[in-house]
């Protein structure tokens, strides 16, 4: 089947389109990358679309800072989330792996350690399908997960983790409703 055609969320060049946190100081914006980075207060935030999603296809292209990522793409509310780099409370790497909330991490994404790249941009890529969570690293399956606590709709969020010493980029960030 051919791949549905995804449409920048964001633009590259400022956070048009995202509900911005009250300290912008974390999240910058220029030639085509989100620079995202903790700040001396390490106070953390989310940043999250102003439009509001069903079932849909999210695609992101991420490279991995300094300090210990520990950040994630929130599927539709803070419940559910897309784990990328370093659990806090596991203290190893569970990208592409669902966090929820109660639950921890109810299942793990296969093969991550052979497929992530340190010092290179990743791109994963995320189908929310209902309760239902896809989750491809490098164009490779990695994880199926289906979520009781799922909303049926909401925004999508990006999560600078609070108490870390931590920086992530991301870019082409790219969706589709299906």
């Amino acid at each position: 089947a051919q791949e549905p055609k995804l449409k920048k969320i964001f633009n590259g060049k400022n956070l048009n389109g995202w509900k911005l946190p009250p300290d912008l100081t974390c999240w910058t914006a220029s030639s085509g990358v989100l620079f995202v980075k903790n700040n001396a207060e390490k106070k953390g935030s989310n940043l999250w679309t102003e439009k509001n999603y069903q079932n849909f296809i999210i695609s992101a292209d991420f490279l991995m800072g300094d300090g210990t990522v520990d950040s994630g793409i929130f599927l539709r509310s803070e419940n559910d989330q897309i784990q990328i780099g370093i659990s806090g409370s596991l203290k190893r790497d569970m990208t592409g792996s669902p966090y929820i909330p109660g639950k921890g991490y109810p299942v793990e994404a296969k093969g991550i350690a052979k497929l992530l790249k340190a010092k290179d941009w990743n791109r994963m890529k995320i189908r929310a399908m209902g309760p239902k969570y896809t989750v491809w690293l490098q164009g490779k399956e990695v994880m199926n997960y289906k979520s009781k606590s799922a909303k049926k709709v909401g925004p999508i969020g990006i999560q600078l983790h609070a108490n870390k010493n931590m920086s992530i980029n991301f870019r082409n960030l790219l969706l589709k409703e299906i």
